[in-house]
């Protein structure tokens, strides 16, 4: 996918994280309607690119709707040779402005990680798709996750 697209779709999330996506306005409320698929859709595609992009061996995307009253998430584990990033995307509960988290990770079932870190939703808007990947990527470089246990 291309980095104009790629930005094209930073924009329409951050369109989508800046609503209530937990309210279906009348839908029915099994599984995600309206904004919420959207967001979903939107945001697997995203992350699958973003995979490409900082040259992941292995990765694994997935979604997860979970309850009416939040926004659900996208995430994808991924790994190089030698270590690996976790990114997921929503709108955290408690912080209006925290939409991207992203921590170094040892294999590809390490759900402790590194250190979190954080992209807020304004970034979001005026961060270019090449920063973006910069920020993210800075994580291969971490070895935060290798501290003790």
């Amino acid at each position: 996918m291309s980095a104009a697209s790629q930005q094209n779709n930073m924009r329409r999330l951050h369109g989508l994280l800046g609503r209530d996506l937990g309210y279906i306005w009348g839908e029915r409320e099994s599984g995600p309607n309206g904004e919420k698929r959207i967001f979903l859709n939107i945001g697997k595609v995203f992350l699958r690119a973003l995979a490409q992009d900082l040259g992941l061996r292995d990765a694994v995307v997935r979604s997860n709707p979970a309850g009416i009253g939040v926004s659900g998430d996208c995430t994808l584990y991924g790994m190089w040779e030698e270590s690996g990033v976790y990114v997921c995307v929503c709108r955290f509960p408690g912080s209006r402005e925290n939409v991207i988290l992203y921590r170094a990770i040892r294999n590809i079932r390490d759900y402790r990680g590194g250190y979190n870190n954080y992209i807020r939703l304004r970034d979001l808007e005026t961060l270019t798709y090449g920063e973006l990947l910069a920020r993210i990527g800075s994580v291969r470089r971490d070895r935060a996750c290798e501290r003790a246990a």
